[in-house]
Parts: C-alpha cells; sequence; structure tokens
C-alpha cells in the first residue's frame, strides 16, 4: 500500500481497500481462538486519543491492539492536559516523545487528524473526525457485506437516515461507489448534504422507493447531538416515516442483511424486531470491527503500508 496513516478512504485506491480486507480474514481466525493472541505487534505501543466519548470504537481498537501483543494506552481527555487547555499540537509532541508507535485518534473537528499527521513522525489512524470520515467503520462495512454477499459490486445497497452528520455515510460512500455497488440514500432533504448525487449515489425520500429488492439496508443513527434545531419535524414523525420496521424491510430480498454502525436509537431509526432480527448483522460488524482494525495496525505499524 501507498500510505503511511489511514487517514480516509477517499485517499485510497480499491487494492489498497482490497489489501487491508484481505488481511482481515486471518485477524477474524484469530479471535475465534481460545487464546486471541499472536506475537505481531509484541513490543509496539498504540496510543488512543479520543477526544469523542465512545465504546464500540475505542474498544474494538483497544482489543486489535492487545490482541496484537501490542501495549495499549487509553489517554481519556478529560482526565489528561487536554482538560487544562493543552492543544492538539502539544498533546501529540508528547505522545510522540513518549514512545508511540502508532497513534488512533478521534476528534470533534473534521480534518484533526490531517492536522495531527503533520505533527507527528509515526502512523496515525482516524477513528473518526467530525462530520468527515470514520474510515474503520466503512471498512468493516465492506468486509461484513462482502462476507455475506461474496462480492460488493451490483449490490443493491441503501443508505436510511441522518446521511447530513454521518461520517459512517461519507466513508461509505467513498468505499461502495469505489466497489461498484449500486448505492442508494434515503433521508429527508434536511439530512442531505448539498449536491451529494454526485457522487455517483441515486437520492430518494422515501424509503419504500428505495428498499425494493435491495440487498443491504444500512440503517444510520439519527444524530440528535449533532443537529441544529428544525431539520426534522420530530423524533416520532421521523420514526413514523424513515425508521426501519418488518413492514418496510419486507420490501427488500429475502436474504437481505440489516446493517447499523451503533450505538442504535431503538424505535427511532431502527424497530426492535429488525434490530433482533435474522437479518440483522450488527454483531458481526462488532466482530469484523476488531478483525479489520487489527489488520490496519498490523500494516501501519509494520509499515507495510508504505
Amino acid at each position: 500500500m501507498q500510505a503511511k496513516h489511514l487517514l480516509g478512504l477517499a485517499e485510497l485506491s480499491a487494492a489498497d481497500i482490497e489489501e487491508i480486507l484481505n488481511n482481515a480474514v486471518p485477524m477474524k481466525q484469530v479471535i475465534s481462538r481460545d487464546i486471541k493472541k499472536v506475537p505481531t505487534l509484541r513490543g509496539k505501543s498504540v496510543v488512543m486519543l479520543f477526544y469523542e466519548p465512545s465504546t464500540r470504537t475505542r474498544v474494538s481498537f483497544e482489543l486489535a491492539g492487545k490482541y496484537l501483543s501490542a501495549d495499549t494506552v487509553n489517554v481519556t481527555t478529560g482526565l489528561s492536559s487536554v482538560s487544562k487547555g493543552e492543544s492538539l499540537f502539544d498533546t501529540a509532541k508528547t505522545v510522540q516523545a513518549l514512545g508511540a508507535d502508532l497513534v488512533v485518534l478521534r476528534h470533534p473537528s473534521a480534518g484533526a487528524s490531517h492536522l495531527l499527521a503533520r505533527l507527528i513522525d509515526v502512523p496515525v489512524v482516524n477513528a473518526g473526525d467530525g462530520m468527515h470520515e470514520h474510515p474503520t467503520q466503512a471498512l468493516l462495512d465492506l468486509f461484513t457485506i462482502r462476507e455475506r454477499k461474496g462480492s460488493i459490486k451490483g449490490g443493491k445497497v441503501v443508505i436510511i437516515g441522518d446521511v447530513l452528520h454521518s461520517r459512517v455515510a461519507r466513508s461509505n460512500i467513498w468505499a461502495l461507489t469505489r466497489f461498484g455497488a449500486d448505492l442508494h440514500l434515503v433521508a429527508p432533504p434536511t439530512l442531505l448534504p448539498a449536491g451529494i448525487e454526485q457522487t455517483g449515489v441515486t437520492v430518494h425520500h422515501r424509503p419504500e422507493e428505495a428498499l425494493v429488492d435491495s440487498d443491504v439496508v444500512m440503517v444510520l443513527r439519527l444524530q440528535r447531538e449533532r443537529q441544529r434545531q428544525g431539520l426534522i419535524p420530530g423524533v416520532e414523525e421521523y420514526a413514523k416515516l424513515y425508521g426501519l420496521n418488518a413492514e418496510r424491510l419486507n420490501l427488500a430480498r429475502p436474504d437481505a442483511v440489516v446493517m447499523h454502525p451503533g450505538p442504535i436509537n431503538r424505535g427511532v431509526e431502527i424497530a426492535d424486531e429488525v434490530a433482533d432480527g435474522t437479518r440483522a448483522v450488527i454483531t458481526d460488524q462488532v466482530t469484523n470491527g476488531v478483525a479489520v482494525r487489527m489488520a490496519v495496525l498490523y500494516l501501519l505499524a509494520l509499515g507495510r503500508m508504505n
């Protein structure tokens, strides 16, 4: 691969992405063992610098590092010098001086990972930057689709929800279109970025229009914490018009799978009966996230992405 960092999928070629996905296959085999440990990154240190709350992504990266025998360190900004006003620049220099071999960053500002990559001389992984990208989430989504469907190309993928505020959606749009998926977005006009059609997707404002004969249905969380007042009439109205329930899911193919990046707002963007149903692969996504992040840490820490 021709990359020192993983900052976004827009910067990676299809071949780069394939290399990560292919390396995730043996990593998933490690996870299935009784002893989930290989010595691949023994002696390497991974620092996780999270400026936003996270459960799945942070724990997934931490487990990925530990399964590869790396030493992992969590920096919780509320308990660090960040709470005293320390800048990202100074925090980055401190982390590097302490001997970190790789830094995983989650930050509320778009482009923060790109800035960090310019400040330090160790690989940086973007674990989500504002409303920009969340590359490892999209990679695990690709891995899950490929695992379940055999191929991504030509499959009809429907993404429903708050596309405007979703870094997951942005990374998936880059990745899925690059791999030839027939990608459809469903959202109220107020929750769609201007000009999104130019990325090669088909836009709908009613889920019933898009779901017919779909192979994959990806539901996005309604990000109420990022929204300005007035973008939707109300949560109840949103759930009624855009929530994925059993009746709407029946419009998809019988073997269609349902995905969600989490955390789930049950009864808002997705009904319990769907989230817990036989077509949901949400827990598979979580497991695959560890495997994909193991592959990313392995390729970056050992310089295999250069």
